[in-house]
């Protein structure tokens, strides 16, 4: 008897170890990506020395990591540029042609969809989000309501419902846990739309019982603007970035207990509107309120970085940082303060230019990526999800998505060249190939004026910039090289028809 307990031990033993482990966390690192709302690739010092704004923080954390100069986000305002984060794809491919999701609209991102924080979860990760969300929630309705109080664009896809009709004493049914999140700690939209409150696991923090009449509602929806609408109780537009990284402290603190690596997307609602630095950031700035809430994130996100220092988890944790498009920052905020948010780019937020969609990027992974080093490479945002596949030794899944793995570890000398889609706020696309840069239409498809225009007599709607050369966008060459052109257009044509 005694014997035959052996050998069914002994077997149960060599059973299990035939068994195919989990990766130990030795080689499965800590991830945590923060992503700035509206920061301009100006900003930053490391990025612009003519900068007015001090950034010490950040530019100590390009010093001791990579610094990409030529990172572009997938559109030049933010819904869908979360959306390419997240899954590796194009947002264009989905029924969102243009714009955001608003107040009320639903989660944008199928339960099916493959996701990056679905991709940790099935490696043993621990997922959150902590931050802005603005990828839509499943708000429950009041039970009587009107199609035209459904706010459709013109592909069909609802992005948003009329305030009356939405039932506050109901939490959403459906939001982060859908797409990969464990936990989840989020403003709904921007700070600036309403409304006003936090969803811990997607339940209220606090119910929704006052209402917010707006903030500098006569401006140029800048400095401190936030619209009407609902708002929790107890609500403070100047405590919500220290709300963030108090959260992200907390959850850091948590999941490093764990034998189990973790991913945070800390996802800041600033510097977007409203410009709210605290009183301790206050008059410090040359940029004025929005420097000083630059400032703000600079010295929130040092202290991040301390924190996780004093956990003892910076060897094992890869930290990026980045900007979901370019700034919110017009023509007269550059003559006020003499401050280029976007450096000497073309544009502004919303923009097809340049400064609507080339944002700073910047990877610490201490032992792996080396130090004060640099990427000049065209890269895209959607890149995060191939990378991290390539980090796990997993085969990517989605389109529009190409590894930085190798770039980053410097495993290779020659960059690949690989071809990126820029997209504006109105839906105007662009191709990245190489040097060269191919706008479809006239205009900046966004915010700065005109945002569509004529097409001059003789000449092609499209046209074509050698960015190499000119950076700034000022000369068009579609005239002069009318081979390239053709050759751009044949390429964007051909990565759209990809489904």
């Amino acid at each position: 008897m005694i014997k035959r307990k052996y050998f069914l031990i002994l077997g149960l033993i060599l059973f299990l170890g035939c068994l195919p482990q989990k990766k130990s966390i030795k080689n499965s690192p800590n991830i945590i990506y923060i992503l700035a709302d509206d920061l301009g690739y100006g900003d930053l010092s490391i990025y612009n020395q003519a900068s007015k704004i001090k950034t010490p923080h950040l530019d100590q954390l390009a010093f001791e990591g990579m610094r990409f100069t030529d990172m572009h986000s997938t559109s030049s305002v933010c819904t869908p540029t979360r959306y390419s984060i997240l899954t590796g794809e194009y947002a264009w491919r989905t029924p969102l042609k243009s714009g955001v999701l608003w107040s009320y609209g639903p989660l944008m991102i199928p339960e099916e969809k493959e996701t990056v924080a679905k991709l940790l979860q099935r490696n043993d990760y621990q997922t959150a989000v902590v931050g802005k969300w603005h990828l839509g929630l499943d708000w429950q309705l009041k039970s009587n309501f009107t199609e035209n109080q459904i706010i459709r664009k013109e592909t069909g896809i609802i992005s948003d419902y009329d305030e009356e009709i939405i039932d506050f004493s109901k939490n959403p049914t459906r939001g982060p846990s859908n797409v990969g999140f464990d936990y989840s700690f989020i403003l709904p939209a921007s700070l600036d739309i309403p409304p006003y409150v936090y969803l811990e696991n997607e339940k209220f923090t606090q119910p929704i019982k006052n209402y917010t009449d707006g903030s500098n509602l006569e401006g140029d929806k800048d400095y401190d603007f936030w619209r009407p609408g609902p708002m929790a109780k107890g609500f403070d537009f100047y405590e919500v970035l220290p709300t963030f990284m108090q959260k992200a402290k907390n959850y850091i603190n948590q999941a490093s207990k764990k034998n189990h690596p973790f991913f945070l997307y800390l996802s800041l609602a600033a510097p977007h509107t409203p410009w709210v630095p605290n009183k301790n950031h206050r008059g410090e700035s040359d940029a004025g309120m929005y420097g000083e809430f630059v400032q703000m994130v600079d010295d929130q996100v040092g202290q991040l970085l301390q924190y996780i220092e004093s956990q003892g988890i910076s060897e094992e944790t890869i930290v990026i940082f980045t900007s979901d498009n370019g700034p919110y920052w017009k023509s007269h905020h550059i003559e006020k303060y003499n401050h280029k948010a976007a450096a000497d780019l073309r544009g502004m937020k919303g923009d097809i230019y340049e400064a609507g969609h080339r944002v700073p990027f910047i990877v610490k992974w201490p032992g792996k990526v080396s130090a004060s080093s640099s990427a000049q490479g065209v890269n895209s945002l959607a890149n995060f999800y191939s990378t991290v596949a390539d980090l796990l030794g997993e085969d990517s899944r989605v389109f529009d998505s190409y590894s930085l793995f190798d770039e980053l570890t410097e495993k290779q000398n020659k960059i690949e060249i690989n071809p990126i889609i820029h997209h504006s706020s109105e839906g105007h696309f662009a191709l990245r190939y190489g040097d060269w840069k191919m706008i479809e239409k006239r205009g900046s498809g966004g915010f700065t004026p005109p945002s569509s225009g004529p097409t001059p007599k003789g000449e092609k709607e499209e046209r074509l910039f050698n960015l190499k050369d000119d950076p700034s966008e000022k000369i068009n060459l579609s005239q002069k090289f009318p081979q390239q052109l053709e050759k751009m257009i044949r390429k964007l044509d051909s990565i759209r028809i990809i489904h």
